[in-house]
């Protein structure tokens, strides 16, 4: 069957199923099946690009554009400190409501010395990030080869968001 574009609802009383076929066999499987119970098998993830960065090479604030675009560079030759937006920066910016999760990579790879990243109003440490300090906390990125992070930014509400290291 070719594919088929709908201009408005797609309904169905018994729900929708995801099929891939066995080019050499000709088996059929269902990948995700989406109704009343929806249920995936077979998930896939594409690699994120960040076609817009941040240079941050000097002891500042974080624009809230700068944060939003998910990726931030250092390359000074002094330490660096990195304060993040506030809560209601940031959430304006990508109109952010409860549940919005933001990845933020810190990439210091080519930097001399090390970035220190500091929350600003409205923004927390998680408290994975508070008890576990020395990794969910971690909040400085060394320079050279080892020296890239990605955070998560989870926002609770609109305007406020928790903070913690995941890499």
């Amino acid at each position: 069957m070719a594919n088929t574009t709908f201009n408005g609802p797609v309904r169905s009383e018994n729900g929708f199923q995801d099929i891939s076929i066995d080019s050499t066999t000709g088996a059929v499987t269902i990948d995700a099946t989406f109704g009343a119970t929806t249920s995936v098998t077979k998930l896939s993830f594409t690699a994120q690009t960040h076609p817009t960065t941040a240079a941050i090479n000097a002891t500042a604030t974080a624009t809230a554009e700068q944060v939003a675009t998910g990726y931030i560079t250092s390359t000074s030759a002094a330490a660096t400190t990195i304060t993040l937006p506030t809560g209601t920066a940031l959430g304006t910016a990508i109109g952010a409501v409860r549940g919005t999760v933001l990845d933020l990579y810190v990439d210091n790879t080519l930097g001399a010395s090390t970035v220190t990243i500091a929350v600003n109003t409205n923004a927390i440490l998680s408290s994975a990030a508070a008890d576990t300090a020395g990794s969910f906390g971690d909040l400085t990125i060394a320079s050279g080869a080892t020296g890239i992070a990605r955070y998560t930014i989870m926002f609770a509400s609109a305007t406020a968001y928790v903070f913690t290291r995941t890499a």
